[in-house]
């Protein structure tokens, strides 16, 4: 005899029917209801992706893993810096090699000492020939060159004439190069007329020589006087300043 369901069995056959209604299924878990085909989302289901996350959650993904890339692009770069610091450093530690000697040692014997006239006393001369020429009224020139033929020091008088400053250096040139008083050279054009061709001299008197021993080492010019005998007059007192010469 088939017994009559009850009201109280007949609502609880109903409620499991509601569409939306979470079920049990065989493995104990809960989910959605299941609508037949083409019937719209749940409540639980709208937003939602087919992996079941919400839009919010995947830009929270996406910014994420951006972050992740920057990290990890900064740390790459600060590993690259530390390296290349790292070989500088190692670099500039290294002593550097000692250069080779490109040519020996020459032997004493291969090498000569010279003497040459200081600044000072070149200007003492100087001004002793100029101080004589001033006290006979003479407006000249005074030239003193070095054993080489450089120039070291020049003066030139109040109203001195424009061609005494090379005349005055050349007689000094020549006088130093023959380590003889211009005034003799003069003498010897005439056995040698071609000396006067020799570029830098002049073979007029007013040069004379300064030696030291029996060297020269330099020369002193004077011109600008009427006469070549008066400039070497000049020219000797700026040699006899010095305490040596002839």
């Amino acid at each position: 005899m088939r017994a009559v369901a009850g009201p109280r069995l007949e609502a609880q056959r109903r409620k499991r029917c509601v569409p939306g209604a979470r079920r049990t299924g065989t493995a104990g878990r809960t989910g959605p209801a299941q609508g037949p085909p083409g019937a719209p989302a749940g409540p639980r289901e709208r937003g939602r992706d087919t992996n079941g996350e919400s839009p919010a959650m995947q830009h929270k993904a996406r910014k994420f893993a951006t972050r992740s890339k920057v990290v990890a692009t900064a740390a790459a770069l600060t590993a690259v810096g530390a390296g290349v610091a790292g070989a500088v450093s190692a670099s500039a530690d290294t002593p550097a090699a000692a250069p080779v000697a490109a040519v020996a040692s020459v032997k004493a014997k291969a090498t000569t000492t010279s003497t040459h006239l200081t600044v000072d006393a070149a200007t003492d001369a100087a001004e002793a020939a100029l101080k004589a020429a001033r006290k006979e009224g003479q407006r000249v020139t005074v030239a003193v060159v070095d054993r080489d033929g450089n120039t070291v020091v020049t003066l030139r008088g109040d109203g001195a004439g424009p061609q005494s400053y090379e005349s005055a250096i050349k007689k000094a040139y020549t006088a130093v190069s023959w380590n003889a008083p211009t005034s003799q050279l003069v003498e010897r054009l005439a056995s040698a007329p071609t000396l006067k061709d020799i570029p830098g001299t002049l073979f007029l008197a007013g040069g004379a020589p300064v030696a030291y021993g029996s060297a020269p080492i330099a020369g002193i010019g004077v011109a600008g006087a009427p006469s070549g005998d008066l400039d070497e007059k000049f020219a000797r007192a700026g040699v006899a300043a010095l305490g040596d010469g002839r």
